[in-house]
């Protein structure tokens, strides 16, 4: 029993770290490169990021409600949450950019990240079941979240906006034949995520036999999960920073690493969260 127990975990954790590995060396990085050819600006290219470092959490997530197990799903939503905010403040003062998050608009939006992680704290203190109810709710406040960020963007942050542009025309080159680098690059996504479908697949049956057969608590998986699928977040994170440092333009980098941060946490509750919900409510 416990030799088969010991085989389970150690298939849990190949399977989470073949999802992050994949996710951070492939997918982060063709996303990435699709994102500077197209000459996208330093907070496009963080909300780029931030799509591509959520897709370990949209896998579990996903998986985890398939397997019933909501309550996992839940839990990896706030500890990825909690431990995106806590990396992205460590990259920040590793990188010594504490001053840059004295602007309004990096205020506004950590504001908005807290949100993320105390809307469903209170949920569970509350006891407020992540029904399909609470689904339109979730829509409603992901495109707030976004509405905002936007305002804030344009508010405060227009002198970034045409430096970041001045700054992309030096250092990257334009690619010619945009059509032909949006078809590599979407070949190279959909192979990624086949690979990433197979791998979640066997992670959900061994989810699944964890949580019944072992009768480990759905907290400690979620929590694991949690951990697991921040690491490319963390890696992006001091990524952005380092970019930019080159040229001495370290705000930028702290645009692009607050995005990646508000955009994965804003989908991870709100879009994540309500895919895990509606497959649960369809299985069940």
């Amino acid at each position: 029993m416990r030799l088969n127990m010991a085989i389970e975990i150690i298939k849990f954790i190949i399977y989470s770290l073949g999802i992050v590995l994949i996710a951070k060396y492939i997918l982060v990085t063709i996303l990435r490169k699709l994102a500077e050819s197209l000459n996208l600006s330093a907070k496009t290219v963080g909300n780029v990021a931030g799509i591509a470092t959520s897709i370990p959490e949209l896998l579990t997530v996903s998986f985890s409600a398939f397997s019933g197990l909501i309550g996992a799903s839940a839990y990896n939503i706030i500890s990825s949450n909690v431990i995106n905010l806590v990396q992205y403040l460590t990259s920040i003062y590793i990188n010594k950019n504490q001053k840059v998050l004295s602007n309004k608009a990096i205020k506004i939006d950590l504001f908005l990240i807290i949100c993320t992680i105390l809307i469903p704290i209170i949920m569970l203190v509350a006891k407020i079941e992540f029904s399909i109810n609470i689904v339109p709710i979730f829509i409603i406040l992901f495109f707030f979240f976004y509405y905002i960020n936007a305002k804030v963007h344009e508010l405060y942050l227009k002198k970034q906006d045409k430096k970041i542009s001045e700054e992309i025309e030096k250092e990257q080159k334009w690619v010619r034949g945009k059509t032909k680098v949006v078809v590599k690059y979407s070949t190279y996504l959909l192979l990624t995520s086949v690979a990433l479908y197979l791998i979640g697949d066997r992670l959900s049956i061994c989810l699944e036999n964890l949580a019944q057969v072992f009768t480990i608590p759905e907290f400690v998986l979620g929590i694991a999960l949690g951990f697991i699928t921040s690491i490319p977040e963390l890696i992006t994170f001091f990524e952005s920073q380092k970019h930019y440092k080159k040229e001495e333009n370290s705000e930028l980098g702290v645009i692009e690493a607050t995005n990646n941060l508000l955009t994965s946490n804003v989908l991870n509750l709100f879009v994540i969260q309500t895919i895990g919900i509606i497959i649960y409510w369809l299985i069940m």
